[in-house]
């Protein structure tokens, strides 16, 4: 589906509403038309190629919410550079663009990493992505890859075409040949800012912090399994001071989730025998416009 299509997509429909509202962040947003209320959010969202000119607040939730007053994350910086800037996900609130180049120069400080290859954040206007997550909405997610950085002045075809690395081995229930100790290093900072309500790993990562983590391990708390997250790891903050739309993450359970990861990876080695009478539930609908919050409307309105 093409930028240019997307755009005439946003134009029409767009154009069917009878009313605007007076700013993102505005709590009477007038009913939306019935058309414009049923298209899917991430062909809207995905057509917006710069943010609004508002300024910057945390709308809705991670897998349900938007982003007014984007700023960009810059390309490259001494100790980080932003990957696969072709799908122009390289946005956030300013508190995401602060973590990360704040954790980029402690990773490059105090591990014998050089700082951090930073893959997807958000759209310009945050909202549901058009392909590759469900969250990453509201401008508070973060990918960073597991690939140790070698240098940071890439031309846009590396940028495009470097892979990172994946870390885990068994399907995900233990760690990997190309992981290290400065893996769990990287993750430690990153767990220890305040500003960080998650972080998602594999399993298998999980595990392993579990058995080798020393002094004090509060931080533990903060990783958590999630499959997938094997080329890179998932940072998430929690909401920015006087946010008043935001919703914030559930609070993390009692106890540093050990247990818990082992339980899933002997799971994963060991799976139970499929149920016969298991009935897959039906497939989960697009996400439309009037599933979002509704300030999230107003953010298209100049597209």
């Amino acid at each position: 589906m093409s930028r240019a299509w997307m755009g005439l997509a946003v134009l029409s429909v767009l154009a069917l509403m009878s009313c605007s509202a007076t700013g993102p962040d505005s709590r009477d947003v007038p009913s939306l038309d019935a058309t414009l209320s049923g298209q899917e959010a991430r062909v809207l969202f995905g057509a917006a190629q710069a943010p609004d000119n508002g300024p910057s607040a945390v709308i809705g939730g991670y897998a349900r919410g938007c982003l007014a007053g984007a700023e960009p994350l810059p390309e490259t910086g001494p100790t980080w550079a932003a990957m696969r800037l072709s799908r122009n996900r390289n946005w956030g609130h300013p508190e995401l663009i602060d973590f990360v180049q704040d954790l980029s120069q402690r990773v490059a400080a105090q591990t014998s990493w050089n700082g951090l290859y930073v893959g997807d954040l958000a759209q310009p206007r945050g909202g549901p992505m058009l392909s590759g997550h469900v969250s990453h909405q509201s401008g508070l997610d973060a990918d960073l890859w597991m690939l140790p950085p070698t240098r940071f002045d890439l031309s846009a075809p590396d940028r495009e075409n470097l892979s990172s690395i994946s870390t885990q081995s068994a399907g995900g229930a233990r760690v990997g040949e190309n992981w290290t100790p400065t893996h769990m290093e990287v993750m430690r900072l990153a767990a220890t800012d305040p500003r960080v309500a998650r972080i998602f790993v594999f399993t298998g990562a999980k595990v392993w912090m579990c058995d080798n983590a020393t002094g004090d391990r509060d931080w533990l708390r903060k990783i958590r399994p999630a499959a997938g997250h094997h080329y890179h790891f998932h940072v998430r903050l929690n909401c920015p001071a006087g946010s008043r739309d935001c919703e914030p993450q559930d609070d993390i359970p009692p106890g540093d989730g050990c247990d818990e990861a082992r339980a899933r990876a002997r799971a994963i080695l060991n799976p139970p025998p499929p149920d016969p009478d298991y009935v897959p539930p039906p497939p989960r609908p697009p996400m439309t416009l009037a599933d979002l919050p509704r300030q999230c409307a107003a953010l298209l309105g100049d597209l």
